[in-house]
């Protein structure tokens, strides 16, 4: 069965020095050079671009991150400057271009692009040799800016944009900073800049009065890549109700994400709070499975009263690694157990095709240009 990743910060591997045209054991054993200590070890690694083709992943939301150092982010040692924040981020378009350049990959800019790229897989008797799509967004805002400057993006193939990633971004309030704080001065005039290019609001890693002043004055499309359910997990790393439904409401899709940290419900201590503690020091990851992700899914679906709103949005190796997704999963090929999951609970075929990847290809076609 095909897939679509709603969520994957796939740039994160120039940071990490990591060559994703490699096959999957290749990029977990290659090796260490002297002096150079990656945040999160090789061997963790879940996703290379041959082994997305292995487990049908047609496509992905992939990201450019890049977190602005501010003295109050809880992620501080970014970019110093707006230069820096700047090119650190183009550095990471470039490194989506190159890809597609070389056949690796194939940027998704357009309806047509999206239509014609999933025939392709479908009809595909091997994916091996096939480019995988890309959709480029942007998780966080702190590379753009100024809000005009939005369109330079767009030029680029830009297409989705979070307000927030960690802390507070150039234009709002973002994850670790409470659920109270809202745009800044000039939030409200990079949401009508995106309006009139038509791109899409992305309402993941965004305090909630951001995200309801924002969809006050957005009247475009949003989604959210990857966000999970607050009345199951607790912490404003989640998504409340009302969110939710309003979101469903503007017809957009949420990703179902697969870090353990917005999968555990045995943990008291708020998400937000949790930078610094060891995940094996507050749950055994025995006790986070895909069982927990379907939960998700299915709680959107309950919200929605329809299978049309709910995917997968994988924060593929965003989330840290295997050691930071579910149990049950070693790499991204892992992610067609849901499928299973979602059999073994009695969904039918259709459902479970609009899960895995049919409400992101649909999403898509509509919402590109």
């Amino acid at each position: 069965m095909l897939i679509i990743d709603g969520d994957y910060p796939m740039a994160n591997a120039i940071a990490r020095n990591r060559d994703l045209t490699l096959p999957i054991d290749k990029v977990r054993t290659a090796q260490v050079f002297p002096g150079h200590n990656p945040d999160i070890d090789a061997v963790e690694t879940m996703a290379s671009l041959p082994e997305m083709r292995r487990g049908g992943v047609a496509a992905a939301l992939v990201k450019v991150v890049v977190d602005q150092h501010r003295d109050d982010a809880p992620m501080p040692g970014g970019p110093r400057s707006d230069e820096l924040s700047y090119a650190k981020g183009q550095g990471q378009m470039a490194y989506y271009r190159i890809l597609e350049t070389k056949g690796e990959a194939r940027i998704l800019r357009t309806s047509s692009d999206v239509k014609e790229h999933m025939a392709q897989w479908e009809n595909a008797d091997s994916y091996d040799d096939l480019p995988v799509g890309f959709f480029l967004g942007m998780e966080g805002s702190d590379p753009i800016l100024w809000p005009k400057q939005v369109g330079e993006w767009y030029d680029d193939g830009l297409r989705v944009i979070s307000i927030g990633h960690y802390g507070p971004a150039r234009y709002g309030h973002g994850t670790g900073t409470g659920i109270d704080g809202g745009l800044f001065e000039d939030g409200p005039e990079l949401l009508r800049e995106m309006d009139a290019l038509g791109m899409i609001l992305d309402v993941t890693h965004t305090s909630d009065e951001t995200v309801r002043q924002a969809l006050d004055i957005f009247k475009g499309p949003i989604l959210a890549s990857h966000q999970n359910c607050r009345a199951i997990v607790p912490g404003e790393r989640q998504m409340s109700d009302d969110l939710l439904k309003r979101s469903i409401e503007r017809g957009a899709v949420i990703g179902a994400s697969m870090d353990t940290w917005m999968l555990t419900r045995n943990v008291e201590k708020d998400w937000s709070g949790r930078r610094g503690d060891r995940r094996e020091d507050l749950f055994k990851p025995e006790d986070v499975t895909l069982e927990d992700v379907v939960d998700h899914i299915e709680y959107v679906c309950e919200l929605a009263g329809d299978t049309l709103h709910s995917s997968i949005g994988g924060d593929t190796d965003g989330q840290g690694g295997a050691i930071g997704a579910p149990y049950d999963v070693d790499t991204v090929a892992d992610y067609q157990k849901i499928a299973t999951i979602l059999g073994e609970r009695g969904w039918k075929m259709n459902d479970i095709e609009n899960i895995m990847w049919r409400n992101w290809q649909r999403y898509f076609e509509e919402f590109l240009p």
